[in-house]
């Protein structure tokens, strides 16, 4: 397997990954396929549109911008009090003209998606675990182990899980500091 980065002119500065495999005879090289690459710059450029966005709405923030071989951008926001649908939705079309007016993307070859992270994905900002004080959380350490707890504070270092071990009479309850540098993930549990 051969791997390559190629800078295309006809390709708006969009690297591509091309995976290709040498023919056993000789040195020639058969390319499978081509893969466009998101730049750094590119999601900078989201990222500063989103922070213009994000102005005047200071109650939500910016958790993620990922972008797809296939232009496909999926921006996640949250806010402190939640996001509603109807906020993904005023958010989306503000910023898909921005980057529709940018010409970023020739032809309007890009397609957007906002959204918030959605419960099964990790906590990434300070500002997440302030939202989730008083929910159950599954903290795996950077060895591997796991503690899950009720989130009962958060420092700018560390967070405080209120851990109970065993059942009934029997239950042992402790709280537990947990540095932030000690953390993997972090993962709001939906409990029914």
């Amino acid at each position: 397997m051969h791997f390559s980065i190629i800078n295309l002119e006809h390709t708006s500065s969009l690297h591509y990954i091309c995976i290709g495999k040498r023919i056993k005879e000789g040195n020639e090289f058969v390319p499978f396929f081509f893969i466009p690459m998101a730049t750094e710059t590119q999601i900078q450029q989201i990222e500063q549109w989103v922070k213009t966005l994000l102005e005047t709405e200071t109650e939500y923030f910016c958790v993620s911008i990922k972008i797809k071989p296939t232009n496909n951008i999926k921006v996640f926001l949250d806010g402190d009090n939640g996001l509603s649908i109807e906020k993904c939705v005023q958010f989306n079309r503000k910023l898909y003209k921005m980057i529709e007016e940018s010409n970023q993307y020739p032809e309007g070859d890009f397609s957007l998606e906002v959204s918030s992270p959605g419960l099964d994905e990790p906590l990434k900002l300070h500002r997440q675990y302030v939202k989730n004080i008083g929910r159950i959380v599954e903290v795996v350490f950077t060895d591997g182990s796991k503690k899950e707890g009720k989130l009962i504070a958060v420092a700018d270092a560390d967070i405080i899980v209120e851990h109970t071990q065993g059942k009934g009479k029997k239950a042992i309850t402790q709280q537990l500091v947990i540095p932030f540098n000690h953390i993997k993930t972090t993962t709001v549990q939906i409990k029914f």
